[in-house]
């Protein structure tokens, strides 16, 4: 449910001033950072009024969510980008390469392949962030660090354009040494993108080199 006690424009007034302030301690610009609204499990009604604020790229978790909604948001709405910031499995694939703009979970081989052939069918190459396991967590996904430079290699010969990285930091402990890590991870593969940061701890994010932070309840409050 969104939060009757926040407008939806007041609310995205408040994390753009945020992001800009962030970016602000540490010389950056604001608009070097892109803010993704995760719309996930909020219904269309409460996707317009951000629309409508401006915001224009939005983040969902699920395909089968996505297929349900943003077709005919997309139709009313041309210019939003829509971003799949969750776990794909692949033989969603080719649902994925035709509903969304860009992958922020490219995380094993088996979806390097099964994006590329998505993408040659398709006819459109989507940008893509590799997801890397940050904390090494078992029940998380992502790329495992150490197994970071073989996946890579296999998407750029598979043609995938790499937008940069993407990670989810563990719960409850402090995130900055996780984005942080991240940041050198990217740096060191020439990679531009830094996919990180949510509601929680975006500002940190920003502080520490993120390009595109995921923001939901920030924006839609919390989910009931």
């Amino acid at each position: 449910m969104t939060n009757p006690a926040i407008a939806p424009a007041d609310a995205l007034a408040d994390v753009r001033a945020r992001i800009a302030h962030a970016a602000k301690i540490a010389r950056r610009k604001a608009e070097d950072v892109t803010l993704i609204a995760v719309s996930k499990t909020h219904p269309a009604e409460a996707i317009v009024p951000l629309i409508d604020a401006g915001q224009l790229v939005f983040g969902e978790n699920r395909v089968q969510e996505s297929e349900a909604k943003w077709p005919a948001l997309r139709e009313r709405f041309p210019a939003v980008q829509l971003h799949l910031v969750g776990q794909l499995q692949s033989n969603k694939a080719e649902e994925a390469v035709h509903l969304f703009d860009c992958i922020h979970s490219l995380d094993r081989p088996s979806l390097v392949t099964a994006l590329a052939k998505a993408m040659d069918k398709a006819g459109r190459r989507l940008p893509c962030f590799v997801q890397v396991n940050i904390g090494a967590e078992e029940q998380k996904g992502g790329c495992a660090i150490a197994d970071l430079p073989a996946l890579l290699d296999q998407a750029r010969a598979a043609g995938l354009p790499l937008a940069g990285l993407m990670c989810v930091p563990p719960a409850g402990i402090e995130a900055a040494p996780f984005f942080a890590l991240l940041d050198k991870l990217a740096r060191d593969h020439g990679l531009d993108g830094r996919s990180m940061g949510m509601s929680d701890d975006f500002e940190t994010a920003v502080m520490l080199g993120a390009t595109h932070v995921r923001v939901g309840s920030a924006l839609f409050g919390a989910r009931g």
